[in-house]
């Protein structure tokens, strides 16, 4: 990589970026990651497919212009949307879809998904190859499974063109991008490339395996998780081929755009405020109690916003939701996903009007306000690669409430008789995670809310927190100087 003071490249690959497709925290980070690599003399292009809320309001110029790509015509676009600089990949026979980016209308994977992020993968390595004279990468980086196979198309089809240093991103090991092995042919790369040193896995196509075998570095999105996930228990399967990885693999904690989650000067809120006025947040809470149809009431109200599913833990508070009201707190609940789930909290709402209130869907300004006027919010995961609701949280004043797994551990300090005594608790981490952990984890909460100087010392030292993307972002521009010195 150029010596600082040169600005070096970095093309950025990815399924979703927030603010133009969103949804989950893969997007906020691909968001907020290149204005803080850009103070680093790294120059950010993210590319993107050419989803119709990507291309809406884009006026990109033509770049290249592909013929027979991935079964039909392609252009690539360069443009920018507000501080973003993008590639967008317009392909309407494999993206001009509605809604969600990943998954039809009836909630199953679009059945070409496989050739989709292929053609993202591959476009990504032409612009790799040089083909854009005015942006020549001296890294790429790929986040997912989406955008796992540019070390391969690198690898396997590159015939002794120019080679960018690759990093591949792990956001959830879980999602890993497996089809069967008839899906190689419609790749476009040679049949060597179908090897247990490429995209062959247990007789299918691994798009992540791949990029985990051939990324010059691999990283995930907490230090934690990347002791995790080498691991039987944490590997999703993958644990062998991350140990034999070695020090190619590391881990780097998420950061969050501190200008759009500010509560000083957030929209979204009822009323604003920072560290030194947080009476202000009472208004925040009525406002929230009024949306929702919640009673007021002493104890602690209580948020979770959250993909509803059981790495999530959401069983886990489906289960223990009538012993956390009976220890006096409220809850109020945001977020989609499993069916079973998403009935199961209505019918506990049902059963405690007025103390329990659940919203399917997400609202981004929703989300905002429920940072800015709940007490806590509840993260139970069973695995969490990061989690970026508890760095909104702690940024709110919002305690934080998690189970010690991944990012989670890394980012919350319980509060402990030490940590309250020092002065630096953040938040409540429980081990026990189960039904009978998050109880007793709400009990913990529930004690120190009553407690005020505790729990204005909470507050105000998770608001202190840095939870930026300055040192994170460091690390990665450390990272992609070794890389290409």
């Amino acid at each position: 990589m150029p010596e600082r003071g040169r600005s070096s490249k970095v093309l950025s690959v990815a399924s979703e970026i927030f603010p133009l497709i969103k949804t989950g925290g893969l997007a906020d980070v691909t968001g907020a990651l290149p204005a803080a690599l850009a103070a680093l003399d790294v120059e950010v292009r993210t590319l993107v497919p050419g989803y119709p809320a990507v291309l809406e309001g884009f006026d990109g110029a033509v770049a290249a212009t592909w013929a027979g790509f991935f079964g039909g015509p392609a252009r690539l676009l360069r443009g920018s949307r507000g501080s973003l600089d993008l590639f967008v990949l317009d392909a309407p026979h494999l993206y001009a879809r509605p809604g969600n980016p990943y998954l039809d209308a009836s909630g199953q994977d679009w059945p070409d998904n496989a050739e989709r992020f292929a053609a993202l993968s591959f476009a990504a390595t032409r612009i790799g190859w040089g083909e854009v004279d005015a942006f020549v990468p001296d890294v790429i980086h790929g986040h997912d499974w989406q955008a796992a196979l540019v070390p391969a198309y690198l690898e396997f089809a590159g015939d002794g063109r120019r080679r960018p240093a690759t990093v591949l991103t792990l956001h959830n090991i879980a999602f890993q991008g497996q089809f069967p092995a008839a899906t190689f042919s419609r790749l476009g790369l040679p049949e060597r490339a179908f090897v247990p040193h490429g995209l062959e896995y247990f007789g299918d196509v691994g798009f992540l395996k791949a990029g985990i075998l051939l990324a010059n570095a691999v990283t995930t999105v907490s230090p934690s998780y990347a002791h995790e996930i080498v691991t039987p228990d944490g590997g999703m399967g993958m644990d062998a081929m991350l140990r034999w990885r070695g020090d190619a693999l590391s881990g780097i904690v998420n950061g969050i755009d501190i200008e759009v989650w500010n509560p000083a000067t957030d929209p979204h809120l009822a009323m604003r405020f920072d560290v030194d006025a947080l009476d202000a947040r009472a208004a925040n809470r009525y406002a929230l109690e009024e949306r929702f149809g919640l009673a007021p009431g002493p104890g602690p109200l209580v948020c979770m916003i959250s993909r509803l599913t059981t790495q999530k833990g959401i069983d886990l508070v489906v289960e223990a939701v009538d012993a956390i009201v009976a220890l006096g707190a409220r809850m109020a609940v945001l977020g989609s996903g499993d069916t079973a789930l998403e009935e199961a909290l209505l019918e506990a709402a049902s059963r405690h009007p007025a103390r329990v209130a659940v919203r399917i869907g997400y609202d981004e300004g929703l989300s905002h306000l429920l940072q800015g006027g709940s007490d806590a919010i509840l993260v139970p995961s069973r695995f969490e690669p990061c989690g970026l609701t508890q760095l909104y949280g702690l940024r709110y004043g919002c305690v934080p409430v998690v189970s010690r797994v991944g990012g989670l551990a890394d980012t919350v300090i319980d509060a402990n008789l030490a940590s309250l005594a020092a002065g630096v608790a953040t938040g409540v981490q429980f081990a026990d995670v189960t039904v009978d952990g998050v109880v007793e984890a709400m009990s913990r909460l529930v004690e120190l809310h009553a407690r005020p100087d505790a729990w204005r010392g909470l507050q105000r030292s998770g608001m202190g927190s840095d939870v930026s993307w300055t040192q994170s972002a460091r690390l990665y521009a450390d990272l992609y100087r070794r890389l290409v010195p």
